[in-house]
């Protein structure tokens, strides 16, 4: 059996065993005294909902908030650096027409110190992006604990017992829209993030009025 049959059986395997797998909790198996087993139950009493990620994350405020402040970050950090770049190639260029009308010993040392300039703009870029890749962390942690939290306060009333991330190309192959539970997790994570705004707004113009009054 070639790779190629190979890969298709075990496909078709795999496609075989989710059938099966779904006929099992969707058929309704009625026991003797007419009812639903209780995986069946389970599974009509919606105990397992999905998220779609990508639709979450798109139409939450704080990310776009977050993935707007890191762009204009990277947008900072590229411009530094391409002003210091385009300073130090200048002094470059000013040394190299001005180097036949210096003196070894000058010539050397304005080399020395434009080599010393390009490796302080190296270190600059180097030591600024390390700082910029940590930013991003902290706030993608701090965003996916967000909404784990959301969804646990979610589930303390809903009670599911799974809550699976759906995405295009991820590992669940189908999911069933009457499901999909996205829309009131955007809607109750963005009115969140929009109180924790206001309260933010209102200490900030506390400590104004504050300030103002000293």
């Amino acid at each position: 059996m070639n790779s190629n049959t190979s890969l298709i059986w075990n496909v078709l395997l795999t496609l075989a065993v989710i059938t099966l797998f779904f006929l099992h909790f969707s058929s309704g198996k009625k026991g003797s005294d007419g009812g639903l087993h209780a995986d069946s139950i389970s599974l009509a009493g919606r105990k397992i909902v999905f998220v779609q990620v990508d639709s979450l994350l798109n139409n939450y405020e704080y990310f776009k908030d977050v993935r707007k402040e890191l762009e204009n970050k990277r947008y900072q950090l590229d411009y530094e650096l391409n002003k210091r770049g385009k300073s130090l190639e200048d002094e470059v260029a000013f040394f190299q027409q001005r180097a036949a009308t210096m003196t070894m010993e000058q010539g050397r040392t304005v080399e020395e110190q434009l080599i010393k300039k390009q490796q302080d703009l190296v270190q600059y870029r180097d030591r600024e992006a390390t700082k910029l890749a940590q930013q991003e962390m902290e706030k993608n942690e701090e965003l996916y604990n967000q909404i784990y939290e959301f969804i646990d306060q979610y589930n303390a009333e809903n009670q599911y017992e799974f809550v699976l991330g759906y995405s295009r190309g991820g590992g669940i192959l189908y999911a069933n829209k009457d499901l999909d539970i996205t829309d009131k997790l955007i809607k109750g994570l963005n009115e969140q993030y929009q109180q924790k705004q206001g309260k933010s707004s209102d200490k900030a113009e506390s400590k104004k009025d504050t300030t103002a009054k000293k």
